[in-house]
């Protein structure tokens, strides 16, 4: 009698049928314009309601796949019938799988960024209190509430009742979930999230506070700006280097 083939177990494949089909996530430009043009100034207009929506995507996205782990662990037997050493490594191998729409905020985040920096450059605009206004919501939006001062109340809420809103610190632990405690990787990932979060504060305090009809004001915010984005980036890799990707 032939030996019984051990399948692995359906855990996984009901839960994959039941993920929603995410969005591929916007590509960055690496480049930022040093002249914006009127039309560039009308579609950063046009798409920052988009920008500010996607918060609330961020946190409801993380929170579904933080549950991963629970969800998608197969057994030991499981494991080996598919060639997999153990539940651990194939649980690595899913997150590596699942790592571009785990970074999809990050980048979202550097998008809100980089609009806000050509709002900062354009020379030609003529309105510098509607500028101010639309960078403040720019600089909210990449903060992705980890900017305690710039919660709404719904969100401050959240926070206070032991609700994880900070989206940037949902994917450390996304990330890290499989890693030790004191994993070197994974406390320089949670360190450069406090850098993170950090230079996103200074950066809101100083866009709320300056005069942007002011030139030297206005450049010191874009300059701050750049430094929010050097962190973002140094941020994302803790992120790569805690997936292994």
């Amino acid at each position: 009698m032939p030996s019984p083939v051990l399948r692995p177990s359906t855990t996984a494949s009901t839960v994959a049928g039941l993920l929603p089909i995410l969005p591929k996530p916007p590509i960055s430009n690496p480049n930022l314009p040093v002249n914006p043009n009127q039309e560039t100034r009308q579609k950063l207009q046009r798409n920052l309601q988009n920008q500010l929506q996607f918060s609330r995507r961020d946190v409801a996205f993380i929170s579904l796949i933080s549950l991963f782990p629970s969800l998608l662990q197969p057994s030991e037997a499981s494991a080996f019938s598919i060639g997999i050493s153990g539940p651990k490594d194939w649980l690595k191998e899913q997150k590596r799988k699942s790592s571009m729409f785990l970074l999809a905020p990050i980048d979202a985040s550097r998008e809100s960024l980089r609009s806000a920096y050509i709002l900062l450059i354009d020379k030609e605009s003529t309105d510098s209190s509607k500028d101010l206004v639309e960078v403040q919501k720019l600089l909210k939006s990449a903060a992705r509430d980890c900017v305690v001062q710039e919660r709404n109340s719904f969100v401050a809420f959240q926070a206070n009742t032991g609700v994880e809103v900070c989206t940037f610190r949902l994917i450390v632990k996304n990330a890290s979930s499989l890693l030790e405690k004191k994993n070197p990787v994974k406390l320089e990932a949670e360190a450069m999230l406090d850098d993170l979060i950090s230079s996103f504060t200074s950066l809101t305090s100083l866009a709320n506070e300056s005069d942007i009809q002011v030139a030297s004001n206005r450049q010191r915010v874009a300059d701050a700006l750049k430094n929010t984005l050097t962190s973002l980036d140094k941020f994302e890799q803790g992120v790569k280097d805690c997936l292994e990707v």
